[in-house]
């Protein structure tokens, strides 16, 4: 993993040595991948080709000029939850972060671009999703902050296109999506089979009828934070609500179409008990559904038998022990 976007580093196939892409990462990584497609677009299976730029990434400051000279840090417009305190450095940081986007907008339509003159783009599934948002000094966050319950790192954009089936047509669901719906939605597009190992659920219900998975509830979870230093939690965002709760009980609970910057916690409200109640029976079903207890951070990392390094990561380098889940029962 690297974002020094200037000199970004990578591999190719088994052969340990190390080379640079030229240039800006993302313009790199692109044209790497439409390499990729002229080499298979006539192959006689399909294929997959899956495209992890690291932008927009910190650091922010380094994309191209044509970019990051587009934005001053006085056009910056921030969320009432950014705190005074926080908010020359996240205007800073932010112009960076969307000069990054802009890169990344050119990369994707120079990926588009390809598919469609490789003449496959009718019969192939384009996803563009991201693994994390970014809390940019929301709620008194440091920008690069991920794995936090708030809305501005749990939100992230997840679009498909589909030709064939879908013909150009715009659908927006309302339903909540999670990480591990990705999979079987797109094996169900495929006509594949769905494992019945496999978590997670086809969302093509709720992309063929609107009022379809409102009621459903993604869940969210933390088990081991980075380093230690803030909260273990399990949560849920439905259409509307999002409710977290750590290990000394109900947290946080949001109204995000009447309070999106999630700035009034209902939690513990009387007038809200009845609501809160409501997802707490959500998040207890979401976690039976996947096997989680909610134990505490040393728990899991003593079940799987985690090493970790001085800063509190995972040790994945050649002589550590590493025991993943499921591995040890």
């Amino acid at each position: 993993c690297s974002h020094d976007y200037k000199n970004l580093y990578y591999y190719e196939g088994d052969d340990p040595t190390r080379k640079v892409w030229e240039g800006y990462g993302p313009y790199a990584e692109t044209a790497d991948a439409i390499s990729y497609i002229g080499d298979h677009a006539n192959d006689k299976e399909p294929f997959l080709l899956f495209l992890a730029v690291g932008a927009p990434h910190f650091p922010y400051q380094s994309t191209p000029d044509e970019f990051q000279s587009l934005f001053k840090e006085e056009d910056i417009i921030l969320p009432e939850n950014v705190s005074d305190e926080h908010r020359k450095k996240a205007t800073k940081d932010a112009t960076g972060y969307y000069a990054h986007i802009l890169g990344l907008d050119k990369s994707i339509g120079n990926l588009q671009r390809a598919i469609e003159d490789a003449g496959i783009e009718e019969n192939s599934i384009f996803v563009f999703t991201s693994d994390h948002g970014e809390m940019l000094g929301s709620h008194g966050w440091r920008s690069w902050q991920k794995q936090v319950s708030w809305a501005e790192a749990v939100r992230i954009p997840f679009l498909i296109k589909y030709p064939a089936t879908y013909k150009g047509e715009k659908i927006e669901i309302e339903a909540p999506i999670g990480t591990p719906d990705i999979l079987p939605t797109l094996l169900s597009m495929s006509g594949l089979p769905i494992p019945e190992s496999i978590e997670g659920e086809s969302m093509i219900y709720a992309i063929d009828s609107k009022d379809a998975g409102k009621d459903k509830a993604a869940l969210i979870m933390q088990l081991s934070p980075f380093a230690g230093d803030y909260d273990e939690y399990r949560g849920i965002y439905t259409s509307r609500y999002a409710y977290i709760k750590t290990l000394d009980g109900p947290s946080r609970l949001f109204d995000n179409i009447e309070d999106p910057y999630q700035m009034n916690n209902l939690v513990n409200d009387p007038y809200y008990a009845d609501l809160q109640k409501q997802m707490e029976q959500k998040l207890q079903e979401e976690l039976r559904k996947v096997g989680d207890e909610f134990m505490p951070r040393q728990y899991y990392i003593d079940k799987w038998n985690y090493k970790l390094t001085e800063w509190g990561y995972i040790d994945y380098s050649q002589d550590a022990v590493f025991q993943g889940p499921g591995l040890n029962e």
